[in-house]
C-alpha cells in the first residue's frame, strides 16, 4: 500500500519537476502567481507543452523572465503582455479571439458547413437525375434506329 501511495505521489509531482529549485521564489504568493502564469505560456521548443511542464532551456529562461517581472511588481496581465510583445501571440496556449485570429477561429466551422452544403447539393442532384425516367423515342427516332439496326 505504501509503495502505491509513493508511486501516486511521484506521478502527481512529475509536472513540477520542470521548475528547478533555484527558480522558486521565496514569496509563496508570487511563486503561486508565477506557476499559474507559466501554465498559460507555451514552450516555443516543445510546442504544445506549457513552460511550467517543459525542461527545455528556453522554457527555463521564460520561467525566470516571468518571475523577474513579478518581483519587479508587474501584474499578471502586464507579464503576459510583456511576453507576448517579445515572442508573439503564439506563446499563448489559449490564443485570443481578436484580430487575424478571428479568421482562424471562424474558418474551420465555416468550411465545414460549406463542405456539408456542397455534399448535400451534389447528393440531391445525383438522386434527382437518377429518379427521372429517360424520355421515350419519337416515331422518327424509332424508325431511324430501326433502319440503322437493319443495316
Amino acid at each position: 500500500m505504501r509503495s502505491l501511495i509513493a508511486a501516486l505521489m511521484i506521478a502527481a509531482a512529475v509536472p513540477a519537476l520542470a521548475v528547478q529549485p533555484d527558480e522558486v521564489l521565496d514569496d509563496p504568493a508570487l511563486e503561486s502567481r508565477a506557476r499559474e502564469l507559466s501554465k498559460e505560456l507555451r514552450c516555443l521548443v516543445c510546442r504544445n507543452e506549457s513552460i511550467d511542464e517543459s525542461n527545455a532551456d528556453l522554457a527555463r529562461d521564460l520561467r525566470i523572465l516571468v518571475r523577474e517581472r513579478l518581483t519587479e511588481g508587474d501584474s499578471d496581465a502586464e507579464v503576459i503582455d510583456f511576453v507576448v510583445d517579445r515572442y508573439g501571440e503564439y506563446v499563448l496556449l489559449r490564443p485570443t479571439l481578436t484580430g487575424a485570429n478571428v479568421i482562424l477561429w471562424i474558418a474551420g466551422p465555416v468550411l465545414l458547413v460549406a463542405g456539408l452544403g456542397i455534399g448535400f447539393a451534389f447528393q440531391r442532384r445525383n438522386r434527382l437525375s437518377r429518379d427521372t425516367a429517360p424520355e421515350a423515342l419519337s416515331a422518327e427516332e424509332t424508325a431511324r434506329l430501326k433502319a440503322i439496326l437493319e443495316d
